[in-house]
């Protein structure tokens, strides 16, 4: 199977593990949306909440078809190697969802 980015995702990490999460996620939660911003805006009270309690680091990438949670770098070198189509051509060494839709 060809591996592809599906959707922009952020990895909340707050050392505890949960269920239904993508394979190579040991600790913390994934969630999905359209844009970076609007996973942001629906989890901003619970989200910021726990940061201002030190329990969560946040990392932006990308959600795959294989149930992976990849990096932005990692993501952005996933669509180059399967030529997934860009909405424009960008020169940044990482990913952005603006770039895909």
């Amino acid at each position: 199977m060809v591996e592809t980015i599906l959707v922009a995702a952020i990895h909340f990490d707050d050392g505890k593990p949960y269920s239904l999460q993508p394979k190579n996620i040991d600790t913390g939660f994934v969630l999905c949306g359209h844009r970076h911003g609007c996973i942001f805006e629906q989890t901003a009270s619970k989200v910021m909440e726990r940061r201002m309690n030190g329990i969560i680091k946040e990392e932006q990438g990308f959600l795959t078809n294989t149930n992976r949670f990849v990096g932005r770098k990692e993501a952005k070198n996933i669509v180059v190697l399967n030529q997934q189509p860009l909405t424009d051509d960008f020169l940044s060494d990482q990913l952005y969802s603006e770039n895909l839709y």
